[in-house]
């Protein structure tokens, strides 16, 4: 139903640029397992994709997501700003042109031990993140939160697949994870417990968004303004019926119980359409471009 709903406004976007003499290629697309990139396994389990000659690459952590796009084997890729800052750094015409969401609780730190207990600690810390990824950010300022900076941390780098497995009740040194959803809903009933979150107890922005470079946008302009299209189609089909866009989903979410992605839904903010003047004017001062939007 929903598929059939918007096939002819993609149509239409697609006989608006008839005039252009090329045909655009294959786009690819990368993304991690994240509940605010969710519109697209939606869209890709609809046929939309298909349709619109999208693929979408899976990728199991946030740095994979980079050197995929960075080596050329991804035209364009989800992720946030702090993946943005380091690409932009070597291609001046990287820009974000689609938002998707405003991590609002969405991503946490976790751990074995109280914050108490961290600080009383006079061995080492065992942190697993994803290094070259926001995670670092989120260590560093849940460390300087909570007076942790002096402590001595043994960085672990693993995706989040492999974070995931772990149990906290085998670990013998006290341990930080840095992770979002829906991994923390496995760690959870592994024994972690939350101690610090984009919603509290962070004073950090986290964004999510589609980047790519001028001459991919400009090569690739009518699949982009299409897939803007089915993206917030999408956004609108999960909050008509969250239960059918759950179940359309499912295999891409680590089989979550319904009830656990509902909540889940909760530490994010969906911002595709609508992006409130508060958050206009953090993403300013964040030096987040804003001006290639669609």
């Amino acid at each position: 139903m929903h598929k059939i709903f918007l096939l002819p406004l993609l149509i239409a976007l697609a006989l608006s640029f008839a005039s252009c003499s090329k045909k655009e290629e294959r786009l690819k697309v990368s993304a991690t397992t994240w509940i605010g990139y969710s519109p697209l396994y939606y869209a890709e389990e609809k046929g939309w994709l298909e349709y619109l000659d999208v693929e979408l690459l899976h990728v199991s952590s946030l740095s994979e997501n980079l050197y995929l796009y960075e080596a050329g084997n991804s035209d364009a890729y989800v992720g946030t700003q702090y993946e943005y800052g380091v690409l932009a750094k070597k291609d001046a015409t990287l820009a974000p042109i689609m938002l998707f969401d405003r991590s609002n609780g969405g991503d946490v730190v976790m751990s074995n031990v109280s914050v108490e207990s961290l600080a009383q600690s006079e061995g080492p810390i065992d942190a697993y993140l994803e290094m070259d990824s926001i995670n670092v950010v989120m260590l560093k300022d849940f460390l300087q939160s909570r007076d942790l900076q002096s402590k001595s941390v043994n960085y672990i780098n693993h995706d989040q697949a492999t974070i995931s497995i772990l149990d906290a009740t085998n670990l013998k040194n006290p341990t930080i994870v840095v992770t979002y959803i829906p991994y923390d809903t496995q760690l959870k009933k592994q024994g972690f417990v939350t101690l610090a979150s984009t919603k509290d107890n962070l004073n950090i922005l986290v964004l999510d968004a589609l980047f790519t470079n001028k001459k991919t946008f400009n090569e690739h302009k009518n699949q982009f303004a299409a897939l803007k299209i089915a993206v917030d189609k999408a956004v609108s089909a999960l909050e008509k019926d969250p239960k059918e866009f759950y179940e359309t989903i499912k295999p891409y979410v680590l089989e979550i119980s319904y009830e656990d992605f509902l909540d889940s839904l909760n530490g994010i903010v969906w911002i595709n359409k609508n992006v409130p003047e508060a958050l206009q004017k953090r993403m300013k001062e964040s030096s987040f471009p804003v001006g290639d939007l669609i």
